[in-house]
């Protein structure tokens, strides 16, 4: 059965419930949208094949969106990372997410947060925040720092804010 606009607002706020931070919540909430159908090309099928994809979140600043579908990489991965523009694909699997919050913490709107921290991960696999949250371009910088600093463990970049990831 297709999923309906009312239905599809309760599946985002069930989503929006799942997370217990004020910041990201109210920056995520000022970005949702009507939920608006979207036919998109479905690139690995038969040419011409088409899904119907529902925009739920939009960041026009860096033309992007989340967005919704039940076909195509769905029901596993449900929720995808899409353009604004006239580009009418799904794109990639590497673009859709089990969940709303996997999504939106690989997205660009993401990054105008500052909630992004520098994670050391040791030759034992021990893996530690190390910084104050910081914004996404400070927090590479220091990553990119410390990897010069010191080869022999691991840098990168994550949040430490507890979500569904799968």
């Amino acid at each position: 059965m297709a999923i309906e606009a009312v239905t599809l607002k309760r599946l985002v706020e069930a989503e929006l419930g799942k997370l217990n931070d004020d910041l990201v919540i109210g920056y995520v909430r000022g970005l949702l949208v009507e939920p608006t159908p979207d036919v998109r090309d479905w690139d690995y099928g038969t040419p011409g094949q088409q899904y119907v994809c529902w925009s739920v979140l939009e960041h026009p600043p860096s033309n992007t969106s989340i967005a919704f579908s039940e076909h195509g990489f769905g029901p596993s991965a449900p929720w995808g990372l899409l353009s604004l523009d006239k580009n009418k694909s799904m794109g990639m699997d590497s673009g859709w997410f089990p969940t709303f919050w996997a999504a939106f913490f690989e997205s660009m709107p993401a990054t105008c947060l500052k909630i992004w921290r520098v994670f050391r991960t040791d030759a034992a696999g021990v893996r530690t925040a190390i910084s104050d949250e910081d914004f996404w371009d400070e927090t590479w910088n220091a990553v990119y720092a410390h990897r010069d600093a010191d080869p022999a463990a691991r840098y990168d970049c994550d949040t430490s804010i507890a979500y569904d990831r799968e």
